[in-house]
């Protein structure tokens, strides 16, 4: 029944996300922003509220175990990169991989793809440093915490800079698909965008606070710990939403969509959660903590060479793909 129970509510956590993205689309479309900034900041946050939600609520407002809610906090912040650098790089390569060929090229823009992974590098760093400095040094702890918060600010400066030079490079957003809410008869105007906006957002909440409410149970059935289920399964269901959005678009030949939604992701993920994590959690490296940290910075350092090569091809990126695999096998044995 669990299980079930579950799956309702990784149901509704997919609806609310689409119903979200595809808001934002047509706000980055009257604004007149480029696809990198629709990607990394505005896409890919709206899909990153269901992996964002289910950690803060576990910390915030979970059971009544503050050691199983730390679990799933701790699990559901760092898992989501991991799940981000890896798995969901590699499905959106493997979709495309027989219209394009194993050696098939990738054109997403490179700058913004760059600056997407030197900032996640960078801050997921601090995130892995963090779990080393003792508490006694809780100064230092939370200037590690503050410096992330500032990263990710810069970071959005620096996005939406770059905005008007790619728009005029003829990367501007253009949305796919009519807005829901004008499908039953409302007016396609900023009012209707931010009702449609709220909707989704509400609909995340009930979602992610049903999914929580259900880990333990789930993770007492299938017999491992609660932190390897956060890790593994919780990503796995709430990354879904970035992975189909960047799935369709690199389908449709929008490269940069596509990686900018997975890549703008992970530095969102790797800065502002992490950052609450070590504030609000003893923020500790368990063995499979520190091996999802030290694969996923593999991962990510991976793509970035590959996205300052000439050539970015499909078979390259099943290489994060492996590296996924070879986390499951080894905290599973």
């Amino acid at each position: 029944m669990v299980f079930f129970q579950l799956f309702l509510m990784l149901i509704l956590i997919l609806v609310a996300s689409e119903i979200f993205t595809n808001a934002l689309e047509h706000f980055g479309e009257k604004l007149g922003i480029s696809e990198g900034v629709t990607g990394s900041l505005f896409a890919a946050i709206g899909t990153a509220l269901p992996e964002t939600i289910v950690p803060l609520l576990a910390l915030l407002a979970g059971s009544h175990s503050v050691a199983t809610n730390e679990e799933i906090g701790v699990g559901s912040i760092l898992g989501a990169p991991l799940m981000l650098a890896t798995l969901s790089i590699s499905l959106m390569a493997i979709s495309v991989w027989k219209r394009r060929g194993l050696h098939g090229l990738l054109r997403p823009e490179r700058t913004g793809l760059k600056r997407d992974l030197n900032f996640f590098i960078i801050a997921f760093s601090f995130a892995a440093i963090a779990m080393y400095v003792p508490h006694t040094l809780a100064v230092v702890r939370y200037c590690i915490s503050a410096t992330m918060i500032l990263t990710y600010i810069i970071y959005v400066v620096m996005t939406l800079n770059a905005s008007k030079a790619l728009v005029a490079d003829g990367h501007a957003t253009e949305a796919e698909s009519e807005m829901f809410l004008c499908k039953i008869g409302f007016p396609n105007n900023n009012l209707v965008i931010v009702l449609q906006l709220l909707v989704g957002i509400t609909l995340l909440i009930v979602g992610a606070k049903g999914f929580i409410n259900d880990v333990e149970v789930a993770a007492q059935a299938v017999g491992i710990s609660t932190l390897l289920l956060s890790l593994l399964i919780i990503p796995i269901a709430t990354e879904l939403p970035e992975k189909v959005n960047s799935i369709l678009w690199i389908r449709k030949g929008k490269d940069t969509l596509a990686f900018a939604n997975i890549t703008g992701a992970m530095v969102f993920q790797g800065t502002l959660l992490p950052a609450i994590g070590i504030t609000l959690t003893p923020w500790q490296p368990s063995p499979a903590v520190a091996l999802g940290i030290a694969l996923t910075l593999i991962a990510a350092i991976w793509l970035r060479y590959l996205a300052g090569k000439y050539s970015l091809r499909v078979w390259q990126l099943l290489i994060n793909g492996s590296i996924y695999i070879i986390y499951w096998i080894l905290v599973l044995n």
